[in-house]
């Protein structure tokens, strides 16, 4: 992560040391958050989401490792699409002079404002082998409104 340069960086000005210091501490915080979170280069708990749209709707897929299907929870409000769950993960060893146990827990929420407005009662939802699958169909309004208009070309 690079912090916008606010300096001229000469190497006498103590701004532009600070900065530097300041640049290479967020690196070093920042370079092992992948591996610990496992969801990515996003550093946090934020699942990566694709979002495509079809003339049938919205699909929404969710890429969820680890996370297990009865920790996720979708839901739709006013056109409100929020995806939010936790993931758990314990480990213990017992060796012979020795016992590791080790715990991580972490919750993540993702929510996106839909484009229009979709059928509620046919959204389905997909949990299969740590990926969520989220089908958005367009609502029969919605349908009804939206006309084909030919091209032509020119004369």
């Amino acid at each position: 992560m690079r912090l916008p340069t606010l300096w001229n960086k000469d190497k006498d000005d103590p701004f532009a040391a600070l900065q530097q210091e300041v640049e290479k501490v967020f690196e070093d915080f920042t370079k092992n958050w992948p591996s610990v979170t496992g969801f990515g280069a996003r550093g946090a708990l934020a699942p990566s989401i694709d979002v495509s749209e079809n003339d049938k709707g919205i699909e929404v897929t969710a890429e969820l490792p680890g996370v297990d299907e009865k920790d996720v929870e979708v839901t739709l409000a006013d056109n409100l699409l929020t995806i939010k769950g936790e993931k758990k993960s314990e480990r213990e060893e017992k060796e012979e002079g020795s016992y590791v146990s080790e715990r991580s827990y972490g919750s993540f929420q993702r929510s996106f404002s839909l484009p229009y407005e979709v059928d509620a009662g046919k959204v389905e939802a997909k949990f299969d082998k740590g990926v969520l699958k989220i089908s958005l169909p367009k609502s029969p309004e919605l349908k009804k409104k939206t006309k084909k208009i030919a091209i032509k070309g020119a004369k």
